[in-house]
């Protein structure tokens, strides 16, 4: 038999998971939400430049393939990371989740060459600083 306490804790415990379910619920609602309104704004702009319009009904379905391809490439980039034993997510998981799209993976490469590019400018520049102020060290008594 169980005692009143411990029918008391599963209680909670349940009362807690079911609080816990209902506050995911309201970040994913919320997050779809904002990828509904984004998309909105994205179909409206194209719409003006085009002299087109969007109806709803293609918004909602953009939007919800938007979030379902976006979950996707999360799982994906997850199993990748984890394949390489790895816990973070890396440019190279990223290049593999866009290789089924050529677009999209000239897209991500070129933009990875960029920030590579970036990145080792802003390492020069930190280096020659770091000299400059050796040199005015050594010089000053």
């Amino acid at each position: 038999m169980l005692s009143t306490t411990s029918c008391r804790a599963n209680v909670n415990f349940r009362e807690k998971m079911a609080t816990a379910m209902d506050e995911e619920e309201r970040k994913l609602q919320r997050l779809k939400a904002a990828v509904h309104y984004t998309v909105g704004r994205l179909c409206q702009s194209i719409g003006e430049d085009h002299q087109k319009e969007f109806s709803r009904q293609v918004i909602a379905a953009i939007a919800e393939t938007t979030f379902r391809q976006c979950d996707i490439f999360a799982k994906d980039l997850e199993a990748f990371a984890r394949h390489a034993k790895r816990s973070t997510v890396s440019v190279e998981d990223v290049k593999l989740t866009a290789r089924r799209s050529t677009a999209l993976s000239n897209f991500i490469q070129r933009k990875s060459e960029e920030i590579a590019s970036a990145n080792q400018e802003q390492r020069d520049t930190r280096k020659k600083i770091a000299g400059k102020r050796k040199n005015t060290e050594m010089v000053l008594p």
